[in-house]
């Protein structure tokens, strides 16, 4: 058994952990990416919005992944693009 062997053994659980945790609070992960990202992009004065818009999109593509709900496993799975308006207000 190799090093990667162990390492993916010992790793196993805990991406199942994430997982079920990811399938639970996914909406409140999202929900709080949103916030996030609407008060930087206030503190930055819209200077940065595109940019906050990608990172959000990105980070919300990794939940997805997470909680398996686009039906892809791994990295290099299917990703959802950026939301294309701002942050909705809260």
């Amino acid at each position: 058994m190799g090093l990667l062997d162990n390492v993916k053994a010992k790793l196993g659980p805990a991406k199942d952990k994430v997982s079920g945790l990811a399938q639970r609070h996914g909406d409140k992960v999202q929900h709080g990416l949103d916030k996030a990202a609407k008060v930087v992009d206030e503190k930055t004065e819209g200077k940065y919005r595109g940019k906050i818009q990608t990172g959000t999109g990105k980070a919300k593509s990794a939940m997805d992944r997470l909680a398996h709900k686009d039906g892809t496993e791994g990295p290099r799975g299917g990703s959802t693009p950026p939301p294309t308006s701002p942050p909705p207000a809260s």
